[in-house]
C-alpha cells in the first residue's frame, strides 16, 4: 500500500535514480546517528549542572533504618520543595529523565530503519577512555546542530561546556532547547549558506560529516526527507528501511535460539512497557505517548514515528516542525484542511499515579512516603524544556540558587554535624562508619590534593559510571536479554555529586577512565580485584591496602564484566537468571519469594554480572535482609591459572543482615588465601575514598 504519510510534492524526493539507494541509507543511518548524538550529548551536560546545587540527601529503602540519622553530600528529588534549591533540582531532573525518554525514543526509531544506534562514539566520546570531547571551556559546537560562532551577539559568546548551574549554563541550555524557528534567528545571516541545505545530500560521503542542521527541529525534518525519497522502480527508502529492520531483528532471534516469531524490529522499553507486553500497561509512565514501535504493518508503524518525533519535539526540541511536515504532507495529498495528530499538550505528561507507584520514596525509618521523583516529574511535565530553564534562570538571576563551588569559595569545611540529622545514633549500628570519620574523610580528600591526583581520579570516576550505562546501552538495544542498566543512573549522580562536594570543581568528564601512562585492561593476563587490598592476582604487586584501578570502577552490574570484579554486594544468585543476563538484587528476590542461595560474594564472584554494583565498596554498605525461604549464605571461589581463570567453587559461608560487605568480602578474601596457603595480610582500615562514596541503594 501506498504510504500517505510522506512527502510527495518535493521533486527532489522523486523519482530518484536507484543507484541513490546505498548512499541515501547511509546518510539516513547518519542522520538518525546524529539524533542519538544530540539526545545522548544533553544528558552528561545537564546532569553536571544538575548536580552541582548545594544540598544533601538521605539514603533509605524499604523497611530498612540501616542510615537513619544520617545524610550524603548532594542533592535528590523533594517531595515537598522548600527553597531554590529544590525546585531547581527537581525542573532539571525532570528535564534529565525526559531526554533519557527521547533517547529511547530515537534508538527504537534507529532499529524500525535497520540500524544499531552507538551511545560510546566520535564526536561525543573517545571510544577507547569514554573521555566526553564535546565539552570544553573553548567549545562552540553543539554536535551536528549548530556553531555558536556562526551566530550573532550574545549567542556567539556561548561555550559547550560543562559548569555550575549559573546564567552561563541556563543561557547554553536555552540555546539548545529553543525551537527551529528562534534557532534561524539567531544564526548570522552571512553563515546562513552552511545551515540550508535540504536532504537528500548529494555531495555527501559515508564517513564525511553531515551539515549542519540549526536547530534540532529541522534535523527530524531532514530525517522525515530521507524515509520520504521515492525511487524510479517507486519504492521509498522507508519501504526499504523498514523492511530491513524487521530481517535484522528476525536475524537476531534465530541466532539467539528463539523460537518465537518475530514481527516488528527489536524495540526496547524503559518508559513504557505496556507497549511492548500488554500485561505491563499498569506501569506505562507515558500511557498516551508512543515510545516505541509496535504496530507491523508499513503504515501504521510510520506513524508510530511520527508520533514519537511529535513528542520529543513537543516537549522541548523543536516545536513546531510536525506541523510543517503535516502541512507539507497534506500539500502532497491535495487536501484542502490540514492533516493534525490527535494530540493534546497533556499527551506528553507522564502519569503521576504510575510515578508514584514505580517510584516510591521511603523514610530514614523504611516508611513509605510521597514519592519525591513523581512530585518532580508530575509537576515539571506540563512544562516543554525551554519553559523549565527558564524558570530555573529566574531563580539564578534571583541570587536564590547556592552551588558547590560557592559553597567552597565561601571557605567551608565538613564537619559531622552536617553528616547528622535528627536519629543520628552511632550504637545503632557500631559496625557503620562514624559521621565525623566520613566528614575527615570528605575534608582530607582536598586537602591532600596538591598535586590533583584526587580530583583526576573523581572525575575519572564519574566519566567511568556514565560509561557504566553507555556501555550497556550499546547491548540494550541489540540484545533482547540485556536489562536497562538502572543502577548506574542512580551511580552517576552519585559519582558526580560527591566530586563537586569534595573538590567545589565540576568533575571533568573530559577526562577517560584511563589515567595517562596506565595500561588498558587485559583480563586475559591479570584477574583484576574490586576494592581495597583484595588482591587474588599474584602477578600484581603493589601496595596490599590499594584500591581497584579507576578503569574498574563502575556503578552497574551490567558493567561488571568479569570475575573477581563484584563490588557493593548486593546478593546476586550463583545460578544467574535476573538483569544483565545473569545477576539477581535483592528486590528481585524479594518479588519472587523463591529461594536462590547461595550467593556470589563481593570481589570472588565467578564471572562478568555475578558480582554486585559499586566498584569501589562504599566503608557504609550494609547487606539488607532477604526473605524467607532464602537463605544467608555464600558460594566461595578459588580462580586457576591465566588466561582463563576458571572459578573452582570449594566452600560455603554464611552472612548476615547488617553485615558490612566490605567485611564479607574481605572474610571471602582470606578463605580463598588460606586454602592456597597464604598468608592472610591485615585487614586496611577504610581508605579516605570509601568513607568518602555513600552506599548503593
Amino acid at each position: 500500500m501506498k504510504t500517505t504519510l510522506l512527502f510527495t510534492d518535493d521533486n527532489r524526493l522523486a523519482k530518484r535514480p536507484v543507484s541513490y539507494k546505498e548512499i541515501d541509507e547511509k546518510a539516513l543511518h547518519a542522520v538518525v546517528q546524529s539524533a542519538v548524538n544530540v539526545e545522548l550529548f544533553t544528558i552528561p551536560l545537564y546532569m553536571t549542572s544538575l548536580y552541582s546545587l548545594h544540598g544533601m540527601h538521605e539514603i533509605n529503602s524499604k523497611d530498612s533504618n540501616f542510615y537513619e540519622g544520617r545524610t550524603w553530600p548532594g542533592m535528590a528529588a523533594s517531595a515537598h520543595p522548600k527553597n531554590a534549591n529544590e525546585n531547581a533540582f527537581n525542573a532539571v531532573f525532570s528535564v534529565f529523565v525526559a531526554e533519557m525518554l527521547h533517547l529511547q525514543i530515537i534508538s527504537n526509531l534507529a532499529k524500525v530503519v535497520g540500524y544499531d544506534p552507538k551511545f560510546t562514539c566520535e564526536p561525543l566520546q573517545d571510544e577507547k577512555t569514554y573521555a566526553w570531547k564535546c565539552y570544553a571551556p573553548d567549545a562552540t559546537v553543539l554536535p551536528a546542530i549548530l556553531d555558536f560562532n556562526d551566530t550573532v551577539a550574545p549567542y556567539n559568546k556561548i561555550k559547550v561546556k560543562l559548569g555550575p548551574m549559573d546564567v552561563e549554563q541556563c543561557n547554553l541550555f536555552l540555546a539548545i532547547e529553543q525551537t527551529e524557528k528562534d534557532a534561524e534567528k539567531i544564526i548570522d545571516p552571512s553563515k546562513m549558506d552552511k545551515y540550508n541545505e535540504k536532504a537528500p545530500y548529494n555531495n555527501w560521503k559515508e564517513g564525511e560529516p553531515l551539515p549542519y542542521f540549526g536547530s534540532i527541529g529541522n534535523m527530524y525534518l531532514q530525517l522525515w526527507n530521507y524515509l520520504s525519497i521515492e525511487y524510479a522502480d517507486g519504492t521509498t527508502l522507508w519501504d526499504i528501511v523498514f523492511k530491513k529492520g524487521l530481517e535484522k531483528a528476525k536475524a537476531a532471534s534465530t541466532k539467539a535460539g528463539s523460537n518465537e516469531a518475530v514481527k516488528t524490529a527489536l524495540q526496547k522499553e524503559v518508559f513504557n512497557p505496556g507497549r511492548l507486553d500488554p500485561t505491563q500497561k499498569s506501569s506505562d509512565e507515558y500511557p498516551l505517548m508512543p515510545t516505541s514501535i509496535e504496530h507491523t504493518e508499513s503504515e501504521k508503524a510510520l506513524l508510530d514515528v511520527l508520533n514519537m518525533i511529535n513528542g520529543i519535539t513537543d516537549q522541548g526540541e523543536g516545536g513546531g516542525v510536525i506541523n510543517e511536515i503535516l502541512a507539507r504532507v497534506s500539500k502532497s495529498r491535495m487536501l484542502k484542511t490540514q492533516l493534525t495528530l490527535t494530540s493534546v499538550k497533556d499527551q506528553f505528561r507522564p502519569s503521576c499515579p504510575v510515578l508514584r507507584n514505580k517510584y516510591p520514596s521511603y523514610s530514614a525509618t523504611g516508611q513509605q512516603v510521597e514519592s519525591a521523583k513523581a512530585e518532580a516529574r508530575g509537576f515539571f511535565g506540563s512544562k516543554d524544556h525551554y519553559e523549565t530553564f527558564a524558570y530555573v534562570l529566574e531563580l539564578i538571576n534571583s541570587k536564590e540558587i547556592y552551588t558547590w563551588d560557592q559553597w567552597h569559595a565561601d571557605g567551608n569545611k565538613w564537619s559531622a554535624e552536617l553528616l547528622e540529622t535528627v536519629g543520628y545514633d552511632p550504637k545503632r549500628y557500631p559496625n557503620l562508619p562514624l559521621s565525623g570519620d566520613i566528614a575527615q574523610a570528605l575534608n582530607n580528600l582536598k586537602l591532600n590534593d596538591t598535586d590533583g591526583k584526587n580530583y583526576d581520579l573523581f572525575s575519572r570516576t564519574s566519566t567511568g559510571a556514565i560509561a557504566g550505562v553507555t556501555r550497556v546501552l550499546n547491548d540494550f538495544f541489540q540484545n533482547p536479554k540485556t536489562a536497562f542498566p538502572y543502577p548506574s543512573m542512580g551511580g552517576s549522580g552519585d559519582r558526580m555529586s560527591i566530586c563537586w562536594a569534595i573538590f567545589g570543581k565540576i568533575p571533568n568528564i573530559a577526562l577517560g577512565v584511563i589515567p595517562p601512562g596506565e595500561a588498558p585492561l587485559d583480563r586475559s593476563q591479570h584477574l583484576y580485584h574490586a576494592c581495597q587490598g583484595l588482591n587474588l592476582d599474584e602477578q600484581i604487586k603493589h601496595d596490599p591496602a590499594s584500591c581497584a584501578q579507576v578503569q574498574l570502577f563502575h556503578t552497574c552490574k551490567g558493567s561488571n564484566e568479569c570475575k573477581g570484579e563484584g563490588g557493593c554486594g548486593f546478593v546476586q544468585s550463583t545460578g544467574g537468571g535476573g538483569g544483565c543476563g545473569a545477576a539477581t538484587s535483592y528486590t528481585f528476590l524479594q518479588a519472587k519469594g523463591d529461594k536462590v542461595s547461595p550467593y556470589s560474594p563481593p570481589s570472588d564472584n565467578a564471572c562478568g554480572s555475578l558480582g554486585g554494583c559499586a566498584v569501589p565498596i562504599s566503608a557504609s554498605q550494609m547487606y539488607p535482609s532477604i526473605p524467607a525461604p532464602n537463605e544467608y549464605k555464600m558460594q566461595l571461589n578459588d580462580f586457576g591459572p591465566a588466561p582463563k581463570y576458571q572459578p573452582s567453587p570449594f566452600a560455603i559461608v554464611d552472612y548476615a543482615k547488617g553485615e558490612l560487605v566490605y567485611d564479607v568480602a574481605w572474610n571471602a578474601y582470606a578463605e580463598v588465601l588460606k586454602k592456597r596457603g597464604v598468608k592472610v595480610p591485615e585487614k586496611p582500615k577504610p581508605s579516605d575514598l570509601r568513607l568518602a562514596f555513600p552506599p548503593s541503594t
